[in-house]
């Protein structure tokens, strides 16, 4: 199975390194593996350069026919891994840095007091993962489209707010309309994907339309730090509602063209399409599932209310 094993990572991962450290085996001992299972089957799975992996038209089907088969045990070993008969083993999941720390952190008391078996190994992290290469078992993120084998488990609105700090509005021009941001100055965010400034629209909600227009005064890549800066009076800034939340409630920041917001889709739990999805995983599913159905944040988070 070990052989099988590296085999998929690697195939997934497109290197024996990328696979050595999603499996925490060494290089090495990973393409060993490989090269034992080519030999037993008496092909060739992979081409191989100082540049590139890349699997051979029998990599390409051998790959089919064990992918799957693979996951389902992984699945049932992780499944009958347990403590005391509840879920348990090591649970990696990606979530974005201010997101994860403020909304999800505090329930880490609860969630272990139910499931102490379990074992989190989370990654605070403003990018977009790749569950099945990067081997997380979740991630929590707004507006990412699914990639194949993987499905979502919708959360909230995923919605942005243009804010401002009450002395820069007394310092400056009101503002009546999307076309008057154009004389004012932005603290912006770049793309953790792209390192640039992504063009949005916002939209009211008779579903009007108009670009965001405002000067490109600073650039920040953490919303967390758009936001301190602009309690500073230093500019207006777009951010999504959970951010919005923490500054709008203590009412350093108050929101600009409160008619107006972007909407860039759901925020959503993503994990693996596995028919048999280990227990540790559906119980984290389920528990933030619950814990955001509770507490009313799809309502909080919405920036139509």
């Amino acid at each position: 199975m070990t052989s099988i094993e590296c085999f998929v990572a690697a195939a997934h991962a497109g290197s024996f390194s990328a696979a050595a450290r999603q499996l925490g085996l060494t290089s090495a001992a990973v393409g060993k593996n490989v090269a034992r299972l080519e030999t037993s089957l008496g092909v060739r799975l992979f081409h191989r350069s100082t540049r590139k992996l890349s699997l051979t038209e029998a990599g390409e089907r051998f790959l089919q026919e064990v992918g799957g088969g693979l996951q389902a045990i992984r699945s049932a070993v992780a499944n009958l891994a347990s403590a005391g008969g509840q879920p348990a083993g090591t649970l990696k999941v990606s979530m974005g840095t201010g997101f994860g720390r403020q909304y999800i952190v505090p329930l880490l008391g609860e969630f272990l007091g139910r499931y102490p078996g379990i074992q989190p190994d989370w990654h605070f992290e403003n990018r977009s993962v790749d569950l099945i290469t990067e081997g997380f078992d979740a991630a929590i993120a707004g507006g990412t489209e699914l990639s194949p084998g993987v499905v979502a488990r919708e959360l909230a609105p995923a919605h942005r707010v243009l804010l401002a700090s009450p002395s820069y509005l007394e310092a400056h021009s009101a503002l009546r309309s999307p076309a008057d941001l154009a004389e004012h100055a932005g603290i912006l965010i770049r793309s953790p994907q792209t390192g640039r400034v992504r063009p949005f629209s916002l939209r009211d909600h008779d579903g009007q339309q108009a670009p965001v227009t405002l000067q490109q005064r600073m650039t920040m890549s953490d919303a967390n730090a758009a936001c301190e800066v602009a309690e500073a009076g230093l500019g207006i800034t777009l951010v999504s509602m959970p951010h919005a939340l923490l500054y709008l409630d203590r009412g350093t920041l108050v929101r600009i063209l409160p008619d107006w917001y972007v909407d860039t889709g759901m925020l959503s739990l993503y994990f693996t399409a596995a028919r048999l999805l280990p227990a540790k995983t559906r119980v984290f599913v389920d528990f933030v599932v619950e814990h955001f159905r509770r507490e009313r944040l799809a309502e909080r988070f919405s920036a139509q209310r």
